[in-house]
């Protein structure tokens, strides 16, 4: 399972830079928008890590650091989460068995993805459709291996990985600190 896991967090950040980059283009290519309205946009709208971690307590204190990248990243993120995801699509399942196994097991992963990005809103509405979208993959990894381990590794690599990047992204692009 932890392969798996760790395979599928990569492939969900790589998955997710790629779709941004993909988004990104098609609005400058198109002119929807140009380089510098993007700028301001990001610069106006940039995640409140702050509601979600103390990035200062990351880089100075090692306890924090290491129970941030370990219990908050895999218990409570990972494995919380996933545990909700599957039972809330166990209990779709049982509410519409006839129509689970059609395109409306597609759509419960979906809404039940929306609700996830949705739980994300107080760190900003990038972050919340980010979370979206990851809770749309977590979604179909529970749903193809029938078990939420997979989906908590990739869960909990991801979340750690992130925490883990924090202080260095905090330092090198400070107009994205709180």
């Amino acid at each position: 399972m932890v392969p798996l896991g760790v395979g599928y967090s990569i492939a969900i950040r790589l998955g997710l830079a790629v779709t941004g980059f993909i988004v990104v283009l098609f609005l400058l290519i198109t002119q929807l928008v140009n380089v510098e309205s993007l700028r301001n946009f990001a610069l106006q709208n940039p995640p409140r890590i702050d509601r979600l971690i103390d990035v200062g307590a990351l880089r100075t204190n090692r306890a924090y650091y290491w129970l941030s990248l370990t219990l908050v990243s895999f218990v409570t993120a990972g494995l919380r989460e996933e545990l909700w995801r599957a039972a809330t699509l166990a209990g779709m399942r049982a509410l519409w068995p006839g129509t689970f196994m059609s395109r409306t097991g597609g759509i419960a992963i979906v809404l039940i993805a929306v609700a996830f990005g949705a739980a994300h809103l107080p760190v900003g509405a990038l972050a919340a459709v980010v979370a979206g979208l990851i809770g749309i993959c977590l979604g179909i990894i529970l749903i193809v291996h029938r078990s939420i381990w997979p989906a908590v590794i990739a869960h909990g690599l991801f979340d750690a990985t992130t925490f883990a990047l924090l202080p260095l992204i905090a330092t090198k692009v400070p107009e994205l600190r709180p």
